[in-house]
């Protein structure tokens, strides 16, 4: 199929020539007999300059672009020479004038096939520079660019579009080589953070079932323990499924709305408890925020910040909530009067199963503040965290309109 379409193209392209010759024929008074020999002439040459074209199209078709740059020059220059000859021979030109035009096509071949050098030159030096990086990304080598070529903008167009989709390629093995650390890391972790409840837990059914202990005394003492150790596995049970929920999509994937004061309350209930056990304050102001739509993840997000404040806030501390609108969103913070985070910690709480004092940081994979700044960033919003180990630690999120 691909043959015959461009065999029609060459006969068009030729025939386009034949007509213009028989336009200038007419414009110059020939006219009767001496017109018909020239249709005749001209389209015995159409024939001929078809097959030509042909038949180089076959013998070229495995050249270099080199060869085909000098073989375009040449055939065009023959062409035009065996038509000269065959005018010459019918004296629709004169020997001398015949001469004189053969000189200069021949000279027209010389300029001709070394400016399809030149051209071949640069070509065939961009293709291989496409062909290298080609190679080089081929064999694993994400780093490899083409650059820019100045080898006309077919072929400059072609390195970018390379040059593009290698970098696509980086970011996405990038981003591949990342999810998989992660995922190990968390697998090493989890499996680190199990091992202790499920020990516990172990041992002290073992000791109840055994009848190691009887005593009531006793055997609530490790009812209260199994307890703590069940909550443990609970909240990294639950900071796992959040966690699969947000790398899938889910929550971009959500209607649902909730009032920014129902949010806050129940965060605050969840912690309300171990708050009152340490005889710490617990403060909401919302300034008139009560009513503001948003996500109920932001209640996930509320209810970490809210038991690390608790975590890590001295008896007779205060936590606090605070919200405020402004005109590019909504800021709902927790703010406690704790112990602070060191300036070297600060930059990292957010990452994933960091743990500035592994001594103090309580049940879970280290997934907490990881996990709500995931949660955030899929709401479209940030989170910041300030602290002077002096004063205590402030989180802010901020969330779009």
């Amino acid at each position: 199929m691909r043959s015959w379409r461009t065999l029609v193209l060459l006969v068009a392209v030729a025939s386009v020539g034949a007509l213009g010759t028989f336009a200038i024929g007419a414009a110059t008074g020939m006219a009767g007999a001496e017109l018909w020999d020239l249709v005749a002439y001209v389209a015995a040459a159409l024939v001929v300059t078809v097959v030509a074209m042909a038949a180089a199209g076959l013998v070229l078709a495995r050249a270099s672009l080199a060869q085909r740059f000098v073989a375009v020059g040449a055939l065009g220059a023959a062409v035009a020479l065996a038509n000269l000859w065959v005018l010459s021979r019918t004296m629709f030109v004169s020997d001398h004038d015949a001469t004189l035009l053969g000189v200069l096509l021949l000279y027209s071949v010389g300029a001709g096939v070394g400016a399809g050098v030149v051209a071949a030159r640069t070509s065939a030096r961009a293709v291989r520079r496409l062909a290298s990086t080609a190679r080089a990304l081929g064999e694993g080598d994400l780093d490899a660019r083409t650059g820019h070529l100045d080898a006309g903008p077919e072929l400059d167009r072609l390195a970018q579009t390379m040059d593009e989709m290698a970098a696509r390629l980086q970011l996405a093995l990038d981003r591949e080589r990342a999810a998989e650390a992660t995922r190990r890391d968390l697998i090493g972790a989890v499996s680190h953070d199990l091992r202790t409840p499920l020990a516990s837990l172990r041992a002290m059914i073992e000791a109840v079932h055994d009848g190691v202990i009887d005593d009531p005394a006793t055997v609530r003492r490790y009812a209260t323990e199994m307890k703590r150790s069940v909550n443990q596995l609970v909240t990294m049970i639950d900071d796992l499924f959040e966690l699969a929920q947000v790398e899938a999509g889910a929550i971009e994937a959500e209607t649902e709305r909730a009032l920014l004061g129902e949010v806050v309350h129940t965060a605050v209930a969840a912690v309300r408890l171990q708050a009152e056990e340490k005889g710490l304050a617990l403060e909401t102001y919302l300034d008139g925020s009560e009513d503001v739509p948003c996500s109920p993840r932001l209640t996930r997000v509320l209810q970490g910040l809210l038991v690390n404040a608790v975590r890590h806030t001295p008896a007779d501390g205060t936590v606090r909530v605070e919200a405020r609108r402004f005109a590019d969103g909504l800021e709902v913070a927790v703010a406690d009067t704790g112990e602070g985070i060191l300036p070297e910690d600060l930059a990292r709480v957010f990452d994933p199963f960091f743990r500035a004092d592994p001594a103090r940081s309580g049940g879970g994979a280290g997934l907490g503040l990881a996990l709500a700044k995931r949660i955030v960033e899929a709401l479209g919003g940030s989170i910041l965290a300030e602290s002077d180990p002096a004063r205590g630690s402030r989180f802010a999120v901020v969330l779009p309109p």
